[in-house]
């Protein structure tokens, strides 16, 4: 390799998104470690000389989070030449979508904590990590706009005002309940069970569940 060429560090940060108490949450964990020492930050870390961005993702979310076989998508990279203080560092974004009911969040050596805060107020956060989180929340409500990866924030089986209602919270505005539902069902989005919400005060309702495969490319809004 030529003189002039460096070998930068590269790191893979991770904006794990999730629905809880009617709320748009992301995970952050607090660091244990400088730089940036107690601060708030997105999970990530250094890949190793041997893995795959997508692996060293994988790895990073499990090992600080405890959260594995989650939906997870590459979004996109980040290497303005001071973004951290400890020297040329490119990190590789990634957003993961997860039912936080279906998963226990615990933090690694490295974590002091591990906590969900809410996307529409969010804690001071480390290195540049504001800068990603605003663009992976544009690109999740670009990806609920053309495909079905909502649906990963659902319960297997789940009601049309829970459905409209995800989309309302994650868009953070409200839809015209019947010109949705025509969406949905002209799309062929959902179909549904035999089953319905049980111990609830007023008429129960119709659950369904997903007609396609989580992240199929269809046009919903």
């Amino acid at each position: 390799m030529p003189k002039e060429y460096f070998k930068p560090s590269v790191t893979v940060d991770i904006i794990i998104f999730s629905v809880q108490n009617d709320d748009l949450k992301v995970l952050l964990i607090k660091r244990a470690i400088d730089p940036f020492k107690n601060m708030w930050a997105i999970p990530g870390g250094f890949i190793k000389e041997s893995e795959s961005l997508d692996e060293a993702a994988k790895r990073e979310l499990q090992e600080e989070t405890g959260v594995k076989d989650v939906y997870l998508e590459q979004l996109y990279t980040f290497g303005e030449p001071k973004r951290d203080p400890r020297g040329r560092i490119i990190t590789v974004s990634y957003f993961a979508l997860i039912n936080s009911e279906s998963h226990s969040i615990k933090g690694s050596s490295d974590v002091a904590e591990a906590k969900w805060f809410s996307a529409y107020n969010l804690p001071q956060l480390a290195f540049d990590h504001k800068m990603i989180f605003d663009y992976a929340l544009l690109r999740l409500r670009w990806k609920l706009e053309y495909t079905t990866v909502a649906f990963q924030l659902l319960p297997k089986k789940f009601t049309l005002t829970q459905l409209q209602a995800l989309y309302e919270i994650i868009f953070n505005k409200p839809f015209d309940k019947r010109n949705f539902r025509k969406k949905i069902f002209a799309l062929d989005l959902v179909e549904p069970t035999n089953e319905f919400t049980e111990g609830v005060s007023h008429r129960p309702a119709r659950l369904y569940k997903c007609s396609k495969k989580i992240g199929e490319i269809i046009e919903i809004i």
